[in-house]
């Protein structure tokens, strides 16, 4: 009995871990982005996050109104055209909402 204590207290350790980790590479990836403009490919390059995780995270960070994508064009990396992505909020248009009202 004592067995089966031991290995619920270390999965659930281990999920926490893995959500800390997640949550690292989000934060990881998003001051990458506060300094760079990127493409995934090129995200995954500099951080070492998969790419994967980082379309998660992209949409995560787009939802939260944290990430834009800039412009989209032939990627450094892959030579694809890609979005190039940014966290800086200097580099997000200007919005003419409050100009209509």
């Amino acid at each position: 009995m004592s067995t089966t204590n031991t290995h619920s207290q270390s999965f659930n350790g281990l999920e926490q871990g893995k959500g800390k980790q997640f949550q690292n590479q989000k934060i990881t990836i998003f001051y990458y982005l506060k300094e760079n403009t990127a493409t995934a490919s090129m995200i995954t390059e500099a951080t070492g996050v998969l790419q994967k995780s980082i379309c998660r995270y992209k949409r995560d960070l787009e939802k939260e109104g944290l990430l834009y994508e800039l412009v989209k064009k032939h990627c450094k990396i892959t030579g694809f055209r890609a979005w190039y992505l940014t966290t800086n909020t200097e580099l997000f248009p200007k919005s003419n909402q409050l100009k209509m009202f």
